[in-house]
């Protein structure tokens, strides 16, 4: 599966979450560091939710660009 992340930069660094994953989130100082981590956060995420019985969400959540001309 192919989950979409979405990581933003914070005063100390960057944070990062997977929006088909509520609550599957990650932080580091750097993007490459806050990528492993998350990598790992949803490994992490997804073996819980197995072990829990519960039902893995199949990815969903698409991305775009909107291009602003008029500012």
């Amino acid at each position: 599966m192919k989950y979409l992340a979405m990581y933003e930069k914070t005063n100390t660094g960057y944070s990062a979450h997977i929006p088909d994953l509520p609550g599957c989130v990650a932080a580091g100082r750097t993007l490459e560091e806050t990528k492993q981590l998350l990598q790992e956060a949803v490994e992490m995420h997804l073996a819980g939710m197995k072990e829990d019985g519960l039902e893995i969400p199949e990815p969903c959540t698409e991305t775009d660009y909107v291009t602003v001309v008029n500012v």
